[in-house]
């Protein structure tokens, strides 16, 4: 029976954002989800817990106080607790901040565990990096962009996909894997899990609890919308078109 942590993070929901004047973003509107990503790593977490005939899945986020609305939708969508590290300093923390607090909460509070799922990537940075910083803090294996996971005999067995094709793997348990969408389904709850949801236990733990300095090496200076401009010129499917399209490369500066 595995004890599974399942990582997640509570992030701006990106069809809110609007385009403001000059190009600049508007989140004054905005709501907030657990990230797609994350929503496939605490369904594979819940469904290996269930297939496994028992054991616990365990949630543990990070983020500011107001982040509590997604450790419920957390706890709803099939985990038996969560551990929930909030401050109000932790609103736009890098991939190495985050995965130094998972790390140091997870290392001091749950140090029995075979497995720890997470997304590939956060909705809103997709750096990508959480996870294999956290296992690399942790001292753990860990198995990237798995679409097909089990766990037998003290063995993570993972199919994951490269350039080239379906890459099957096995690791020794404890381990760390992210997952890619395609992996499962997840769930949509019920209210019957939302008010589940609320008799869950939460542990909540603060920033003066943890000992790290969780200090960031990266600053964002600016963000600006995305625009594309088209030129209105139409051009055809044969040698002729496709000779007009390079043309046109070339005069713009893209190609020489």
């Amino acid at each position: 029976m595995p004890t599974i942590v399942a990582c997640f993070k509570w992030v701006i929901d990106e069809a809110y954002i609007r385009r403001g004047p000059g190009g600049a973003l508007d989140f004054s509107s905005v709501d907030y989800k657990i990230g797609e990503y994350d929503r496939n790593a605490i369904e594979e977490a819940v469904r290996l817990r269930d297939a496994g005939g028992g054991g616990s899945v365990i949630g543990v986020t990070v983020g500011v106080p107001e982040s509590a609305k997604g450790v419920k939708d957390g706890l709803s969508r099939g985990m038996d607790q969560a551990f929930f590290v909030s401050d109000p300093s932790f609103r736009d923390l890098e991939p190495s901040q985050t995965a130094a607090i998972l790390a140091e909460v997870i290392r001091t509070r749950i140090p029995q565990y075979d497995l720890i799922t997470c997304g590939e990537g956060s909705s809103d940075l997709y750096a990508q990096q959480v996870g294999p910083r956290l296992a690399e803090l942790l001292g753990i294996p860990c198995v990237c962009f798995v679409q097909k996971l089990s766990l037998e005999g003290g063995v993570l067995r993972a199919e994951r996909r490269v350039e080239d094709g379906i890459e099957v793997v096995e690791a020794p348990l404890p381990a760390l894997v992210t997952v890619l969408p395609d992996i499962n389904t997840p769930r949509i709850p019920g209210v019957k899990d939302t008010l589940m949801a609320g008799k869950k236990p939460v542990t909540a733990v603060r920033r003066e609890e943890l000992t790290g300095r969780f200090e960031g090496a990266l600053k964002t200076e600016a963000m600006t919308a995305s625009s594309m401009e088209r030129t209105g010129e139409k051009l055809a499917a044969d040698a002729a078109g496709i000779a007009r399209f390079v043309d046109s490369l070339r005069k713009s500066g893209l190609i020489k």
